[in-house]
């Protein structure tokens, strides 16, 4: 039952139940998206179904998001991307110009541009997938740490997805919101005026000045080469006439091994190693077992197996040859492995792949790291055979941080995958087809050209993301039609009364930064979409360009690891710390801040 409400220069001092509920649940969900514990697809979808059991969400409205056209765009651009990528024509692109980048400016420059260029077209997560390989290896090339070009790459990735409608998800979200409030969505390319001009001075300063901000001990700092150094904790130990391990096959030792965390790594016999990690080869006297352990687990199974320390040290070339080989990657959020350890997947003995180390913002683990509950944005260093090495880290959902195989991509593809998504994105702009039918074209001769894998169109949709659009659209909805929206609108004009509407605009555009900063940038534009209308309803002025400020600052999420998939990717390969996130984004926000509210006042007059 609707309670009556009186207002005092436009603050209500009472609230429907409805309404009450609604900001419960939207405290509920700030709350535990930003504590982290849960995994926001998990917080939004709980959420949802205490608005159907409270009844603020009707049941007929209950799995509406799931249906909405901002949905199913959002999925079909991401196995769009996953073509793109296949493809091979962005990464042999990016590898090319990257060569005549020299200074570091120049390198920075020149890989943060692209990347914005990217992320206009593409999801803006598998554009830096795909280009962090690159600069991470010419990095090693320069000589210097990774952490001065990864910042900097994943800022101007999250910038160029504001240049166009399928750039970032915040995009869509409005353009389709528009479209339910007005009837008229915004186009793919309305948003490029302010976007494109707000990358552009963004590429500038970080590419300037911003990467100079950083600490100086990151600096330093060389992740690949400090995870690399094996040193320590690989060792080549003898197989006496007396041991215990004669006659037992080296899968046999498995369950000692475990006991003192450590890892058979592989085989040798008369100075040649045995293929894999001959696992099912018979030990003989004079074997040396390769195993990988840390130096005190070690001692302990020297002990138990009567083995004995092999003169003349180890030699590394047995650990990456023709059929074993390292490889890092670092783990996305939503990835298999996050949340779970190397033991719980098994991966030692179903898929022959070791955990060696672990890298975590700068610090490496590597004593009992198949234990070790996996976070996103770690680092992994992995140990398997090396023609399954690619396709194991895509099961787990990791991201390899070097370039891959020729073998893995279809570069006789790349012009047909290329010409059929820029046939689309002209259909869709000269309105021939609506955007999700275009996509969806797309996507099936894709799967009938071979150039996505039918198993691999539901591997490259996060899913996560799916749920949690699904989960908060019906929630935005009842916000509006509650009149809760109206509430936080007034209470916002309330606060900046007396000012004029531009003033009101930086104050939003403020506010939906700093959410954008501790929670999804999806969430982010479904719950501000409506305010921002609804402010300018009380207004009076025209509902775009506080529009225009969501989606533009719904997407910048510059001040933590958290605000974004794409700062949590870096984190582990930088070695970067939480707080390194501020020093670069916080003025880069600032920036962004002075010069989009102009752009959008003269692109979109009030």
């Amino acid at each position: 039952m609707d309670v009556q409400t009186e207002q005092i220069d436009f603050i209500p001092i009472t609230m429907t139940t409805d309404q009450i509920i609604l900001f419960g649940l939207l405290l509920f969900v700030f709350v535990f998206l930003i504590w982290g514990r849960w995994r926001y697809d998990l917080v939004a979808f709980v959420a949802l179904i205490l608005a159907l059991v409270t009844g603020v969400v009707p049941k007929e409205e209950a799995f509406s998001g799931f249906g909405h056209p901002a949905t199913i765009i959002i999925a079909l651009v991401l196995i769009i991307s996953r073509g793109l990528s296949n493809s091979g024509a962005i990464e042999l692109v990016a590898k090319q110009v990257a060569r005549f980048a020299g200074t570091l400016r120049i390198h920075i420059a020149v890989m943060a541009g692209i990347s914005a260029l990217l992320s206009a077209v593409m999801n803006n997560v598998a554009a830096l997938a795909l280009l962090m390989p690159v600069d991470i290896q010419m990095a090693t090339k320069a000589k210097r740490s990774p952490a001065l070009s990864l910042m900097p790459l994943s800022f101007a990735s999250i910038l160029g997805g504001m240049i166009t409608m399928i750039g970032t998800p915040p995009n869509i979200i409005i353009a389709e919101f528009r479209k339910q409030s007005t009837g008229s969505g915004f186009g793919m390319f309305d948003f490029t005026p302010v976007g494109a001009v707000c990358a552009l001075a963004g590429v500038l300063f970080i590419a300037a000045l911003g990467w100079r901000l950083l600490p100086k001990e990151r600096h330093q700092h060389d992740m690949s080469k400090e995870l690399m150094d094996l040193s320590g904790y690989i060792a080549e130990l003898h197989v006496g006439e007396s041991s215990p391990a004669v006659g037992r096959r080296v899968r046999e030792l498995d369950e000692s091994a475990e006991e003192n965390d450590v890892l058979i790594a592989g085989l040798i016999r008369r100075g040649a190693r045995l293929p894999g990690r001959a696992r099912w080869t018979q030990i003989e006297p004079g074997d040396v077992l390769v195993v990988e352990a840390e130096p005190e687990a070690l001692d302990g199974f020297v002990g138990v197996m009567g083995l004995d320390y092999r003169s003349g040290g180890f030699q590394p070339k047995l650990l990456d040859n023709d059929d074993m080989s390292l490889m890092e990657v670092v783990v996305p959020e939503g990835a298999r492995l996050e949340g779970r350890t190397a033991n719980s997947l098994k991966l030692q003995y179903r898929h022959e792949v070791t955990l060696l180390g672990v890298s975590r913002r700068g610090r490496h683990f590597r004593d009992r790291v198949r234990k070790l509950t996996i976070e996103a944005g770690d680092v992994l260093l992995l140990l398997g055979p090396r023609k399954r090495l690619y396709s194991i880290s895509a099961w787990l959902g990791a991201m390899p941080l070097a370039q891959r195989g020729l073998e893995l991509v279809h570069r006789d593809k790349a012009w047909t995958a290329s010409g059929l998504f820029a046939l689309a994105i002209v259909a869709a702009s000269l309105e021939w087809l609506y955007l999700p039918v275009a996509l969806s074209i797309v996507v099936a001769l894709f799967a009938l050209l071979g150039i996505v894998q039918p198993r691999q169109i539901y591997e490259s949709v996060e899913w996560s993301v799916i749920v949690l659009l699904g989960a908060m659209i019906p929630i935005g909805a009842a916000l509006e039609s509650s009149g809760a929206t109206a509430l936080i609108a007034a209470a916002t004009i309330s606060v900046s009364e007396g000012y004029s509407p531009v003033v009101v605009l930086t104050l939003l555009m403020v506010v939906t930064m700093t959410l954008s900063d501790v929670m999804n940038n999806t969430a982010t534009a479904v719950i501000a979409a409506p305010i921002a209308v609804d402010i300018a309803n009380r207004l009076q002025v025209s509902a775009d360009p506080f529009l225009m400020t969501v989606a533009v600052a719904a997407s910048c999420a510059f001040l933590t690891p958290i605000g974004h998939k794409n700062n949590t990717l870096i984190m582990g390969p930088g070695g970067y710390r939480f707080g390194d996130y501020w020093r670069m984004g916080l003025p880069l926000e600032l920036l962004i801040i002075s010069v989009s509210i102009p752009m959008i006042i003269w692109v979109w007059p009030l």
